[in-house]
């Protein structure tokens, strides 16, 4: 099982925008990604979004990055964002 962990960097301002997006994104793996485990939004005590993911394995990591939901999002997100995600992956032990 592989697990991801990604800080959203968003842009001041746009945080509603941004949720609206990130929760349909959101809607659309949980409904089309069966290798998907977990897609969750969250944000930290000071405002920082992240979003915590799960995947069977690698295919189905492969498979998110390559879904038509998951590509077609990239135009939702622009003037949202103020900088690329901090991606962290991460094997999971147990």
């Amino acid at each position: 099982m592989l697990a991801v962990i990604a800080k959203l960097n968003v842009a001041a301002g746009k945080e509603a925008d941004f949720e609206k997006v990130m929760l349909n994104l959101v809607e659309q793996v949980r409904a089309n990604e069966p290798g998907n485990e977990l897609y969750t939004l969250c944000k930290d005590q000071d405002g920082n979004y992240i979003v915590m993911e799960l995947y069977k394995d690698a295919d189905a990591l492969a498979a998110h990055g390559q879904s038509d939901h998951f590509k077609a999002s990239g135009a939702d997100f622009k003037g949202l964002m103020a900088g690329a995600p901090e991606v962290q992956r991460l094997e999971v032990i147990g």
